[in-house]
């Protein structure tokens, strides 16, 4: 055994002997895995070694046992793992792909008891004298016998019954042995497959979070039980394994005949099941030189794409980021390394594992000659997520998943900040607004969201675990965070986080140790508060939601009030607070300098707000706080004054949020749906992005809502009208489309003229885009097309065109080598007009062979958001939902994201009739779904209420400024 193979001398001999052994056991595994093939499953049953017939123990019918609850009891404590890991790269079977391994955990008895559990899910565990463990004694410790063990199914359990109790103070170290399919399903140990040189590639790797670490191997899977772990992975020659410490010198072995090498690895620090990871593969990578710094960052990936040079910007931004938060945090970074590595199948966009995160390609390659302005923004921002990880989730972890949001809101606020760094022309910390806020109000404004910090015992099961990772507990927890922030200053913000740190490192946290250090902070620079910090932001993160603020100008009165989209909707989620949130008022007068306000009730009165007859007040200053705005009718009207928004006396983010703000108020029926309609007049003089962004996102809803009605014409006249200075004003500053422009949010603004214009059929843009693409057609290997209207270019061409336009988009994704390139076409080849394309797509969508487990989702929701495509996408996903569940359920598909984006259009009693009976028909197959789908029958009510209430003053409205002259 190589150095840093730590294993006690008594088990070396089993150790040798289970290289053996798993091939007998693979032998048996091929034999169930061909037998379930036959029953349409694609993942492993839960199966006991070959011998184990006659010792395997039913499951226990009492849910009053211990094995019967989804949380581990308090008796032990894992301390450290010793984990061998063997996968093999070939199948050993049709399209069976397996690994073997063995596993030691010392364990520390905390309180005494003769019971052992231990997750494991999928693996078939050997036996040895009739049990599926081992188990020593440690330091002097006799170890009980064991009397009974089993594999309990519904709680992903080894259950261990010892004929006597293991002693409180004590150590024990259990021995497994197991075999486990290597599968395709994106979850714990699974392989990724990519073709290089018409060859076909197999690798081994790794996604452990949430629950999914006892896949790999039997371990106590929870964010509290953490451990140091001691990896050693046993692999082929050609190939090399990484994992989250640095290696030990591999060494050539030969086991079960074969030739192979071992790379065994330092220690990890003490860290949780589901930050380990561990990857066989034959990558290259590029990185920096440990002699010159501190940290060996190093970028994997295929080898064409480090050879092309798609790592280069990843390594460029990962060490400036790392020092950003080496000093946002005043902690140094923890690890020798930094290992990132791109992988072709992903489920999500990345995994902040500690010293080895993984993403998806699109989320760490970027290639300057193909990808665009927005692809090089995801890298950085990704990068920075994870990066922020390191020390926010890794080194200080939530004590349980309730507290997700903890860790992924955090995340995601700081990202900003790391991102603005590494690009400080960008002004990425503006962009947060557009790309999490605004977004995630429209969610937490519905009566089926949720609070961002649950009930730990409402929180037990996977699947709900799973529901929690969405955009609630990400980007309303990087909203409230920015706004406590905002309201505490940055520094006194950072200060707050170095003392959290330094006090819980490698321990487990909840939220609110987080306002304790915080408060620390607050009191240390003297700020005023009007209430501890805990008490504040208290009532933002234990009730859902978020308040409308309205403020009449005329008498100074202030209320708050929880604000519904729809209003008539009934929350079933009780509060504490009753729906009253501490709300940080922030606002100008005239033009004057900013003022904060606290409304610490339902109604207040500041008669610094009343105004004359002749001013305007602005409140919620650039977004800073967590809430919507309203106003009386003549403060409405003077914002609304043309000058304000020609000459640009509202800040830009203020400009967006009036529009957000009043199209949402008139969805909750706060405002006249005319008033947000009006506030898109001005976008004729508007060229900032996020004015124009959110005014496109708003009107995307009236598409939805209208586009199979007679609104749809007048609605188009209009929107063409408002574009045209846009398409314009781009066509001039690129000097008739032959340059991009030079500002970072000018570039994204392009984007929206140009796709705008097509769709709106301002002249001469559908023959600027199709040119274009038939000049791509004529040389494929010649691609002109600039990489930021790429995407733009690939729809409109593919929707004018035929099927030779499709199956040459097709091709080009099939052969493309650059992950954002295929992601652009992925998306375009949901444009075509032409249902039997479409449906020859969605049966593509379910074929791993031509769309990629990981973008199943996406492909099917680009479909539906095609009005043609939408009702055969919806008749695909109910026709396959079985499927789709039982193949795609393990961690490769966002049910949520996939309910969703098919049933965002359904605004009639018919739909919601569907709605109700597909949930019906499947009660028992939904999972991770059951939120999404009680969020879709709550959207298609309100549409169905709006649509009803708004059609006739929409249509009305838009044929009057359609014909009207541009003012």
């Amino acid at each position: 055994m190589g150095k840093g193979f730590y294993i006690r001398k008594e088990l070396a001999v089993t150790c040798v002997v289970a290289a053996v052994a798993a091939v007998a056991v693979i032998i048996a595994l091929s034999v169930v895995y061909a037998q379930e093939k036959s029953k349409n499953e694609v993942t492993l049953p839960f199966t006991a070694g070959p011998d184990a017939t006659s010792t395997f123990s039913p499951t226990p019918s009492t849910p009053k046992e211990p094995w019967m609850h989804f949380r581990l009891p308090d008796s032990l404590a894992p301390v450290s793992y010793n984990v061998t890991l063997w996968p093999r790269l070939e199948p050993i079977a049709d399209n069976l792909y397996v690994f073997s391994g063995h596993s030691t955990v010392v364990i520390r008895c905390v309180r005494e008891t003769d019971l052992i559990l231990i997750h494991s899910n999928k693996l078939n565990l050997t036996t040895f004298e009739g049990h599926h463990a081992k188990l020593n004694g440690l330091n002097g410790a006799t170890a009980p016998t064991l009397t009974k063990t089993w594999l309990e199914i519904p709680t992903q359990y080894l259950v261990i019954q010892l004929s006597s109790p293991l002693w409180a103070g004590n150590m024990y170290e259990l021995f497994t042995q197991f075999t486990g399919e290597l599968s395709d399903d994106l979850g714990g140990f699974y392989r990724s497959e990519y073709m290089e040189d018409g060859v076909k590639k197999v690798i081994a790797t790794t996604q452990m979070q949430p629950t999914d670490a006892r896949k790999a191997f039997p371990c106590f899977d929870e964010p509290a039980m953490k451990a140091v772990f001691h990896m050693t992975i046993i692999h082929a020659h050609g190939t090399v394994a990484l994992s989250n410490a640095m290696n030990y010198n591999p060494v050539n072995i030969t086991m079960a005949g074969q030739d192979l090498i071992q790379t065994s690895f330092q220690p990890t620090k003490i860290m949780s099941t589901y930050l380990l990871a561990f990857v066989v593969c034959d990558f290259t990578y590029i990185g920096t030189q440990p002699v010159l710094f501190s940290v060996q960052v190093r970028i994997w990936a295929r080898r064409k794409a480090i050879e092309e040079g798609q790592g280069n910007y990843a390594l460029e931004k990962t060490g400036p980021i790392l020092k950003f938060f080496e000093n946002y945090y005043n902690s140094s970074y923890p690890l020798k390394k930094s290992d990132q590595i791109a992988i072709p199948d992903f489920s999500a966009g990345a995994m902040e594992n500690w010293g080895l995160i993984t993403y998806r390609e699109t989320a760490l390659l970027y290639n300057p000659a193909m990808s665009s302005n927005g692809d090089k923004e995801w890298v950085v921002t990704v990068i920075s997520h994870e990066l922020a990880h390191m020390w926010f989730g890794n080194l200080v972890t939530m004590k349980w998943w309730n507290d997700l949001w903890l860790n992924e809101g955090f995340a995601t606020y700081v990202s900003y900040l790391g991102a603005n760094f590494a690009e400080p022309t960008w002004n990425m910390k503006e962009l947060i607004v557009l790309n999490e806020i605004i977004g995630v109000m429209a969610v937490d404004a519905l009566a089926s969201s949720h609070p961002l910090s649950s009930n730990e015992k409402d929180i037990m099961r996977p699947d709900l675990i799973t529901e929690l990772f969405d955009s609630i507990t990400y980007s309303k927890g990087a909203a409230v965070l920015r706004m406590l922030s905002e309201f505490i200053t940055e520094t006194t913000f950072s200060s707050g986080l170095h003392t959290y740190l330094e006090e819980f490192k490698y321990k487990n946290t909840v939220y609110t140790d987080l306002w304790k250090h915080l408060q620390m902070a607050v009191d240390k620079a003297g700020i005023p508060l009007p209430r501890p910090v805990e008490v504040i932001m208290n009532r933002w993160i234990l009730q859902m939601g978020f308040p409308v603020v309205t403020i009449n100008t005329q008498t100074g009165k202030i209320t708050q009030k929880h604000f519904l989209l729809d209003p008539d909707s009934v929350v079933d989620t009780p509060s504490e607070f009753n729906y009253e949130w501490f709300v940080p008022v922030t606002w100008i007068k005239n033009g004057g300098a900013e003022q904060q306000y606290w409304l610490l009730e339902k109604e207040a009165t500041n008669e610094d707000m009343i105004l004359n007859t002749t001013g305007w007040l602005l409140a919620n200053i650039d977004m800073k706080g967590f809430y919507r705005v309203n106003y009386d009718s003549e403060n409405w009207e003077r914002l609304l004054a043309n000058s304000l928004f020609t000459f640009q006396a509202i800040p830009v983010i203020n400009r967006a949020q009036i529009i957000d703000d009043t199209f949402n108020l008139a969805k909750a029926k706060m405002v006249n749906i005319t008033l947000a309609l009006r506030t898109t007049k001005f976008l004729s003089k508007e060229v900032e992005y996020m004015p124009w962004q959110i005014a496109r996102n708003n009107l995307e809803y009236f598409f939805l809502m209208f586009d199979r009605s007679e609104v749809y014409g007048p609605m188009q006249a209009y929107t063409k009208k408002q574009v045209t200075p846009l398409f314009n004003h781009f066509k001039e500053i690129t000097l008739n489309w032959t340059k991009n422009p030079e500002k970072h949010t000018d570039q994204y603004n392009q984007v929206n003229a140009v796709s705008l214009a097509c769709s709106a059929g301002v002249e001469g843009c559908k023959e600027l885009t199709t040119n274009w693409f038939k000049e791509w057609m004529k040389n494929p290997a010649n691609n002109n097309i600039t990489p930021n209207l790429k995407s733009t270019v690939y729809c409109n061409a593919i929707a004018a065109g035929g099927v030779q336009e499709w199956d040459f988009a097709w091709s080009m994704f099939k052969n493309a080598t650059v992950a954002s390139e295929a992601e652009k076409l992925m998306f375009a080849l949901s444009c075509t007009k032409q249902p039997w394309l479409l449906n020859r797509y969605l049966r593509y969508s379910l074929d791993p062979e031509k769309i990629r487990k990981q973008d199943a989702t996406s492909t099917i929701t680009y479909i539906a958001n095609n009005p043609i495509g939408q009702p055969l996408a919806w008749d695909f996903v109910r026709a396959n939902w079985a499927h789709i569940f039982n193949n795609y359920g393990g961690g490769s598909f966002s049910f949520g994201r996939l309910i969703g984006g098919v049933t965002k259009r359904f605004s009639t009693e018919f739909e919601y009739k569907q709605l109700l009976q597909f949930k019906e028909d499947n009660a028992g197959q939904l999972g991770s779904a059951s939120m999404a789908l009680e969020r879709a029958l709550e959207s298609t009510m309100a549409n169905i209420n709006w649509v009803a209430m708004n059609k006739e003053p929409v249509l009305e409205w838009f044929t009057s400024e359609a014909s009207s002259p541009v003012s």
